[in-house]
């Protein structure tokens, strides 16, 4: 009980994260504000771990929950916000991005913190930038991203004894494809109907 007790916030991150999945794979609006709930409690259960990055990484979330939640709610909106697959543009975008992210990230970490894990907490950080950036246009390919940042966040997670986050993303790395999965057969299903 006293563990509870302590690691009450963790729990409940892990609770509304869990939610924030099921409507993600879901794809319903509504995923963006659990998540904003998700960041915040996430911010201090990171700073306290002493995960810089994901520190930093679920302040962003925060702020991209509220971007993602603007533009998922235009019904005018010229993208009309339906699942489609990775085009140059992006993918260019997206691996220039995780490079600088991952190297900025690394020489602050590695150089400014008492970080222990600096290369982990780096990389999945970067990852975890583009691949949410990816999810606010609704691309299909974030859940790739996805899958390895989850994989490698759960190693790290069990390293730093943050169990029920750890659990959280094992669960996280199984769903990433059942997301994928999900969404290709919305999209195939829209392409259909066309």
């Amino acid at each position: 009980m006293d563990w509870i007790i302590n690691n009450w916030l963790e729990i409940f991150g892990v609770i509304t994260a869990f939610l924030f999945l099921y409507l993600e794979i879901k794809e319903k609006i509504s995923m963006w504000p659990v998540g904003i709930v998700t960041s915040a409690v996430y911010v201090i259960v990171f700073f306290k771990a002493g995960f810089y990055a994901d520190t930093v990484l679920s302040v962003y979330y925060i702020a991209m929950g509220i971007y993602g939640w603007f533009v998922w709610s235009q019904k005018d909106n010229s993208s009309n916000i339906t699942v489609s697959k990775m085009d140059k543009k992006h993918m260019t975008i997206s691996i220039v991005s995780f490079a600088l992210l991952y190297t900025v990230l690394y020489f602050i970490l590695s150089n400014y913190t008492d970080s222990v894990v600096p290369i982990g907490d780096s990389f999945t950080t970067a990852l975890s930038f583009v691949a949410t950036w990816l999810l606010t246009r609704k691309i299909l390919e974030q859940w790739h991203l996805w899958f390895v940042a989850n994989f490698v966040s759960m190693a790290l997670y069990i390293h730093k004894g943050l169990y029920p986050t750890a659990i959280l993303f094992l669960f996280y790395t199984t769903m990433s494809i059942v997301g994928y999965l999900q969404w290709k057969k919305n999209m195939l299903s829209l392409a259909n109907d066309k």
